[in-house]
């Protein structure tokens, strides 16, 4: 498998470490300490600061690998109109502390609202509310949620081939090995919290699949034996707890991660460029959250002519077209790459998309058996 240049001349990008409860916690309290001098000893209105979470405050830094969030910054200050919120958010941060990382405990975001009903007139109306607050408490702390005891709702993607994850038993603590290459024809769920994780694996590379169907006919047709490598389904944007995954696996064993999409403006502007760099919106925790080595293997507008693929496409509608437009123009990591820019203005002039599925237009297991083998040996992916 040949190394791209992108490989060549860059250093790896080092992933932080977690943080313990014990940290976590001092960082609340300090918070708290902030407001208690600001009324005491101030005699001010106390405040609270936190990044402003937007793709116009980011900038792609190439050496971090990610998105950094810049300079801009939204304050809470206590008000009449802002009273509520205000002390919405100090009693969240204070069940986070006592509740969660005092106990040592986890709770789901949808549990925080409703215990928030025993908070009296503090209590959330919606769920969006209390979804807010978090996320604001999170870029104030600079801390990601799962750190702070918050387990996702949604899956963490799904895990086949030659990895062996060592897990923990919640109740006695004890080491639980889980070889991902003996599951049968069904595959490993990657857990909402990773941090604790070990690996065992002599895998070559990691290949990161959007779509479940062809994670599917992969592990059907074992590929992960053939081509030595640990397969990750995303089932589209992939999860936190998948990115934080596939990060720790790369950093821990030394592996390359290679992404394959369907070629069309989501599939890059969204699905890759979030599980590379990360997003706008959770710019304060990307460091944690984005896989800086990865590449993009395909499905890309050139694959669609070298693989006579014209027929198998489907039109950009409106809203494709828009997308790429606006990831031209607005987006810092597109912006940095000129091969993305070339790729993007290819696929408007070309007008059409593609789905990884396409490839059955010249058998079944034409992407197992020629595609993917043919793109990892040439090694020419888009960054």
């Amino acid at each position: 498998m040949a190394k791209t240049k992108h490989e060549q001349v860059q250093t790896k990008p080092t992933a932080p470490e977690a943080v313990t409860r014990k940290c976590a916690s001092g960082k609340i309290v300090a918070v708290a300490q902030d407001v208690y001098a600001d009324i005491i000893r101030k005699n001010a209105r106390p405040t609270m600061r936190f990044p402003v979470r937007s793709l116009s405050n980011v900038k792609y830094d190439p050496k971090k690998g990610h998105f950094e969030i810049l300079k801009k910054v939204a304050t809470r200050t206590l008000s009449y109109n802002t009273v509520k919120t205000f002390a919405q958010s100090m009693r969240l941060m204070a069940t986070t502390k006592k509740d969660l990382l005092d106990k040592d405990d986890i709770a789901g975001k949808r549990e925080i609202y409703y215990n928030s009903k025993s908070w009296g007139e503090c209590r959330f109306d919606e769920q969006p509310e209390s979804d807010s607050l978090l996320d604001d408490m999170e870029a104030m702390l600079g801390i990601n949620r799962e750190q702070l005891g918050y387990i996702p709702e949604e899956r963490g993607g799904e895990v086949t081939g030659p990895v062996t994850v060592i897990d923990r038993d919640p109740g006695t603590g004890g080491d639980i090995r889980i070889n991902c290459e003996k599951l049968g024809t069904g595959a490993w769920s990657i857990p909402s919290q990773v941090e604790h994780l070990r690996f065992e694996s002599k895998a070559k590379f990691i290949l990161a699949i959007e779509t479940a169907s062809l994670f599917q006919r992969l592990v059907h047709h074992r590929y992960y034996e053939s081509a030595n490598c640990v397969l990750v389904s995303m089932s589209g944007v992939p999860t936190r707890a998948c990115r934080r995954f596939i990060r720790r696996l790369s950093d821990d064993k030394d592996l390359p991660v290679f992404a394959f999409t369907d070629g069309d403006p989501y599939g890059y502007c969204n699905i890759y460029r979030t599980l590379k760099v990360g997003s706008g919106q959770a710019a304060h925790i990307n460091q944690f959250f984005c896989v800086p080595r990865v590449h993009y293997l395909g499905v890309t507008p050139q694959d669609i002519l070298d693989y006579d693929l014209e027929d198998a496409t489907h039109p950009l509608e409106e809203n494709d077209v828009k997308r790429a437009k606006d990831a031209l123009k607005n987006d810092p990591f597109i912006k940095h790459f000129k091969e993305w820019q070339a790729a993007l203005n290819q696929m408007l002039t070309m007008g059409v998309r593609i789905e990884q599925q396409a490839f059955a237009k010249h058998g079944l297991n034409y992407v197992l058996e020629k595609y993917l083998p043919a793109k990892l040996k040439k090694g020419a992916f888009l960054p």
